[in-house]
């Protein structure tokens, strides 16, 4: 009996406390659910004095648990300056956002970094929420916070910069983008992101500087390698983008595209053989209806008709646009009555990038040009002779 006494007092003064220091002096409602919890206990434990009707080991473990043990642990991480409200918050935001209610959880955590201005977890998950939203700017100020609080956050910088890019801030995303690889130059994310960004400014030096440097740390990346490739391309370095091209396939042979460039770079060399075998093997899976349309002119060049008649089936069994494609070269003037309009029309789901559109486009035009001056060369040979 004195023990139960003894439980009852203890339990009551922690409940005071709570209700003081913890709610009325902090002003934090959050501490209700640890108050709830004690409030259950006692009031289990006023049942068990009055009715005698719990008993057992299990019982007591929980009465201890409710009113004793959970607010002193409470009062001892506190101590620790661990913030149990802040915990529950975050515990409670991220519970609503698991049950797809993010405008609760915004709520709450707005409400918790509004008391609690250093909430680091806080801050960062509203910052997640608003870039899911698609509230840019407001992400970026949440996202600064983090950065306030921890400025070792490489994540939160990387973040930033990808915002920035999105409302077209490409400097500002790039100044991000280098003061990360300043401190960490091993972030592979980073550098393929500022690379993308330079590769679209069409400065290709220093997409350049940036990929190679990352491969440093990262000697095996085969889609570096690649982004190198196009680069010395844009800049007419065919000689080491072929090299580049070359490695991207040694580390991943599945790499359709860097075959498929192979085989452009080919052509600009008159080298139809190696142009022929590249895009032979640029077709793995069917994915590119365009190496079936180079084949077919390598196939023309060659007069080999019967094979280009097949390559152009099948480039147009791909992607459907292709007979019109096909229709407009001047090259397949002798074929193209033998070909069939497709009935059906069909898209492949695979779609190039503005920058594979923008290398397409320059390498055709760069063949084109090549062969041009190839023919004039040739006309004033034989004038010559």
């Amino acid at each position: 009996m004195i023990g139960q006494i003894i439980f009852t007092v203890i339990a009551f003064v922690l409940f005071i406390y709570t209700v003081l220091f913890k709610i009325i002096r902090k002003n934090d409602t959050t501490y209700l659910i640890i108050l709830g919890l004690q409030a259950i206990g006692i009031l289990l434990n006023f049942i068990n004095i009055t009715f005698d009707i719990f008993s057992g080991v299990l019982i007591t473990i929980i009465l201890y648990l409710l009113c004793i043990i959970v607010p002193i642990a409470v009062f001892l991480l506190e101590i620790k300056k661990i913030n149990i409200s802040e915990i529950l918050r975050i515990i409670m935001a991220k519970t609503y956002i698991l049950l797809k209610k993010s405008n609760k959880a915004k709520r709450i955590l707005l409400d918790l970094v509004s008391k609690y201005k250093e909430s680091y977890i806080g801050h960062k998950m509203l910052a997640q929420i608003y870039e899911e939203e698609g509230s840019k700017q407001k992400a970026i100020n949440e996202y600064t916070q983090v950065l306030d609080i921890k400025n070792s956050d490489y994540l939160s910088y990387y973040k930033i910069s990808v915002l920035l890019n999105e409302l077209g801030k490409k400097n500002e995303a790039i100044r991000m983008l280098r003061l990360i690889l300043k401190n960490r130059p091993q972030t592979l994310e980073a550098a393929k992101y500022c690379g993308e960004i330079y590769l679209e400014q069409k400065e290709f030096k220093k997409a350049i500087e940036i990929y190679t440097n990352i491969l440093k740390y990262h000697p095996d990346n085969y889609e570096v390698y690649y982004n190198i490739g196009v680069c010395y391309s844009r800049i007419n370095d065919f000689d080491i983008a072929k090299k580049c091209f070359i490695k991207t396939v040694e580390l991943n042979n599945d790499m359709y595209l860097a075959y498929y460039r192979l085989g452009q770079i080919a052509l600009l060399y008159r080298d139809f053989d190696f142009a022929e075998e590249s895009f032979s093997k640029s077709v793995y899976n069917e994915k590119e209806a365009k190496s079936y349309l180079e084949l077919a002119k390598i196939h023309i060049m060659k007069n080999q008709k019967e094979k280009a008649i097949l390559d152009i089936n099948n480039a147009i069994r791909v992607d459907s646009q292709y007979y019109k494609i096909m229709q407009d070269e001047p090259i397949f003037f002798i074929i193209k009555q033998l070909i069939k309009k497709p009935e059906i029309e069909n898209k492949p789901e695979y779609e190039e990038t503005e920058q594979e559109k923008e290398l397409d486009e320059y390498l055709n035009d760069t063949y084109n040009l090549t062969k041009m001056l190839n023919s004039k060369r040739r006309k004033g040979i034989s004038k010559k002779e």
